[in-house]
C-alpha cells in the first residue's frame, strides 16, 4: 500500500530521474529538430536540382536535334559534291565526243557527197543529243552549285548558331558549379 512516506520517495524518486535525463531528452529533441531542418534545406536543394536537370535535358535535345540536322546537312552536301564532280567528268567526255564527232564530219566531207549526206544527217543528229545532254548537264551542274552554295550557307549559318548555344551552355554550368557550391 502507498503511504505518504513511499509516495514522497516515489515524487523524490521521479524529479530526480527527470532532472538527470531531462539534459538528455532536451539535446534529443534539438538533434531530431537539427535533423529535421536538415532533411527539409536537402529536400530543397534536391528540387532545384531536379529543375535545373530537367532544363538541361530540355536543351540537350535540343542540341543533338541541332546537331543530326547538321550530320544530315554536311552528308547531303558531300553528296551534292561528288554529284558535281561526276557531272563535270560527264560534261569533259561529252565535249572530247563533240570534237571527235566534228573531226568525223571533216573527213566525211571530203569523200562521196550521197553518203557524206547521209552520214551528215546522222552526225547532225548525234551531234544535236549530245549538245542537248550537255546543256541539260550545265543546267544541272549550274543547280547542283546553286544548291551546294544555298547548303553551304546554312551548314554556316547553323554552325554560327552552335557556337551561340555552347557558350550559354558553359555558362549555365559554371552558374549550376556556383550555386552548387554555395549550397
Amino acid at each position: 500500500m502507498l503511504t505518504a512516506r513511499n509516495l514522497e520517495k516515489i515524487m523524490e524518486l521521479e524529479e530526480k530521474l527527470r532532472t538527470e535525463y531531462q539534459v538528455q531528452l532536451d539535446a534529443k529533441s534539438a538533434e531530431i529538430s537539427k535533423l529535421e531542418s536538415t532533411a527539409e534545406d536537402q529536400k530543397t536543394a534536391i528540387a532545384k536540382q531536379l529543375e535545373q536537370i530537367s532544363t538541361l535535358s530540355v536543351d540537350a535535345s535540343k542540341n543533338k536535334k541541332i546537331e543530326q540536322r547538321n550530320r544530315e546537312l554536311h552528308q547531303r552536301c558531300e553528296n551534292l559534291l561528288e554529284d558535281v564532280a561526276k557531272q563535270k567528268t560527264r560534261a569533259k567526255t561529252l565535249q572530247t565526243d563533240l570534237t571527235q564527232v566534228r573531226e568525223e564530219l571533216a573527213t566525211l566531207k571530203q569523200f562521196d557527197p550521197a553518203k557524206m549526206k547521209k552520214n551528215l544527217d546522222a552526225s547532225k543528229k548525234k551531234l544535236a543529243e549530245k549538245t542537248t545532254a550537255n546543256d541539260l548537264l550545265q543546267k544541272s551542274y549550274k543547280q547542283t552549285k546553286a544548291e551546294n552554295a544555298d547548303l553551304k550557307a546554312q551548314l554556316k549559318a547553323l554552325e554560327a548558331k552552335l557556337e551561340e548555344l555552347e557558350p550559354k551552355d558553359s555558362e549555365a554550368e559554371e552558374s549550376d558549379v556556383e550555386q552548387e557550391a554555395a549550397a
